[in-house]
């Protein structure tokens, strides 16, 4: 049976599946931290309420906050 290949790299025994693990590894991530690109902001932002009364407004963000607490 044959034993592991090693390589000197550095002046230092390095096993070959250990190399093929860290290209690997490399790879994945690279490719990982490649494609999941920039985070989106999350839109915080309401639309206009278009109530006729301030008493219809005051009811209209009192439910939206209840349902952004619910969630």
């Amino acid at each position: 049976m044959a034993g592991v290949a090693s390589y000197t790299i550095a002046g230092r025994q390095v096993g070959g599946h250990y190399l093929a693990m860290g290209i690997l590894g490399s790879l994945f991530g690279g490719v990982y931290y490649a494609t999941s690109g920039p985070k989106k902001p999350v839109a915080t932002t309401t639309p206009p309420i278009n109530a006729s009364s301030s008493e219809e407004a005051d009811f209209i963000t009192k439910f939206i906050e209840n349902a952004d607490k619910k969630q």
